[in-house]
């Protein structure tokens, strides 16, 4: 039995039972049953102990914290390691080997260095959220002050946003009060008691929990006390949110998004080919393509020594190499039946005499790669189904995606470094966040200005002291 809760200021807290898996591999979760005069208790606590705790701490002893229950997330000997390795594959559906790299690249990035690197690009000196330090520019001094709480409601797509959402706010020394999906209601209630272990102030300065999703009078409860309020989900769970903020609490949304891929003709000879086709097969798989991150679509390049449909090919061997290392976790029946229906589809439109070619895995739904001569983008029905789309020219990419410009997120390029700046200036025109090289989609670094925002200085106020 797990604690999927972090809450030290309700203590006991009545609880209900979540089972997951089947026969050996059953996990059971203990979950809470809440009102909202508990939730605006807890509320409150948090607030006075972000006061007693936090406020004053200086950022490199929170960081310093941070890095400790990351190294012990990194450690496959340590109990909370091995918690989170052991119930995470039932409780999200992941594979073993998809959670382990999970764990293993989003807890490196809640280290001591790529925590500094986080804080000095936002802020040059981090030391502003400690005291006033002299203005770079301009004259005077300036000081951040981050919310005295934070308020975040989580998805269930991915495991350790959550957990990076509420490192963020313990790095500009506010409180959190966490709201986990059903999905994943986990590794950030590991990740606070984990942090409550190697510091009890910073850990009763967090506060993680589940409440069903549109539960008025919960989430008001939660967010009535809020100086900032932090939302992943689709749209209109962002709306929802939103529209119950306080007024003159902060507001974050990050919505869903959608990414793709694209293929110069440089590198479609040989041996470049195959890589380019094995980092892609990578970037689709990682998170069996659940995140936002993940690519629906490749654009080939006409030209090139193997054509777009050749290429389509090598893809779909990739795709089966990279199951056989990184297997796809299971699917509900209505997932099986999007991906089953889209096959149909394929297959149909081939025996027309469209151009479409299925390649699929062979038994199951584990990889899905289509070939379609429609350059028109199409997104996935997710859990590694792909499209593979020829263009005449990377340059009438940006046309292509133009109807979905404002949820576009990340861009992999496999070509050269010039190719991938052109396509950059036209599709950051247009509100893609990221273009980076192809197998490096699944992994932002953590001083990625989360889309196109900075996740830190969007927390913050600032007082300048002049004179």
């Amino acid at each position: 039995m797990i604690d999927a809760f972090h809450l030290p200021a309700l203590d006991p807290v009545p609880t209900t039972t979540w089972s997951y898996g089947r026969r050996d591999g059953v996990v059971e979760l203990r979950v809470p049953r809440l009102t909202p005069a508990l939730v605006r208790r807890q509320a409150e606590a948090l607030a006075r102990a972000r006061d007693e705790h936090l406020a004053e701490r200086p950022v490199a002893e929170i960081v310093a914290v941070i890095d400790r229950v990351a190294a012990r997330l990194l450690d496959p000997a340590d109990p909370l390691r091995r918690t989170a390795e052991h119930a995470l594959p039932p409780v999200t559906s992941y594979s073993p080997p998809m959670v382990r790299r999970v764990l293993d690249r989003m807890a490196a990035d809640w280290r001591t260095g790529p925590l500094r690197a986080l804080l000095r690009a936002e802020f040059g000196d981090p030391r502003v959220l400690d005291g006033f330090r002299p203005r770079a520019h301009g004259g005077g001094e300036e000081r951040a002050y981050g919310p005295r709480l934070t308020a975040h409601v989580f998805s269930g797509n991915v495991p350790g946003v959550a957990v990076t959402s509420l490192v963020r706010a313990l790095l500009v020394k506010s409180a959190s009060l966490g709201k986990t999906a059903v999905g994943e209601p986990l590794l950030a209630a590991l990740f606070a008691r984990g942090v409550a272990e190697e510091d009890a102030g910073l850990g009763a300065c967090l506060a993680v929990t589940y409440w069903a999703g549109g539960d008025e009078d919960l989430e008001r409860a939660a967010l009535a006390s809020a100086d900032a309020v932090i939302v992943y989900g689709g749209a209109e769970a962002v709306d929802a949110v939103r529209a119950r903020t306080p007024a003159g609490a902060r507001f974050l949304g990050y919505g869903s998004r959608l990414s793709f891929g694209a293929v110069a003709r440089e590198n479609l000879s040989a041996d470049a080919a195959r890589e380019a086709a094995a980092a892609c097969a990578l970037d689709a798989s990682t998170f069996d393509q659940q995140g936002c991150v993940s690519p629906h679509v490749f654009y080939v390049e006409e030209g090139g020594e193997a054509s777009p449909a050749e290429w389509a090919r090598m893809l779909a061997a990739a795709m089966a190499e990279t199951e056989a290392e990184l297997p796809r976790g299971t699917l509900s029946p209505r997932e099986s039946s999007a991906i089953r229906q889209l096959r149909g589809e394929a297959e149909f439109a081939g025996l027309g005499g469209s151009g479409v070619e299925l390649h699929a895995s062979p038994e199951g739904t584990a990889w899905t790669v289509v070939y379609d001569p429609s350059p028109a983008f199409a997104a996935s029905c997710l859990n590694r189904v792909v499209r593979v789309k020829p263009v005449a020219d990377l340059a009438d990419v940006p046309a292509l995606v133009r109807p979905y410009a404002h949820l576009l997120q990340t861009v992999g390029v496999a070509g050269p470094v010039s190719r991938r700046r052109a396509l950059a200036e036209e599709l950051g025109r247009m509100g893609a966040s990221r273009v980076v090289p192809m197998g490096a989609m699944a992994w932002p670094p953590g001083t990625w200005h989360h889309d196109g925002h900075p996740p830190l200085r969007d927390l913050v106020r600032w007082c300048d002291l002049e004179g």
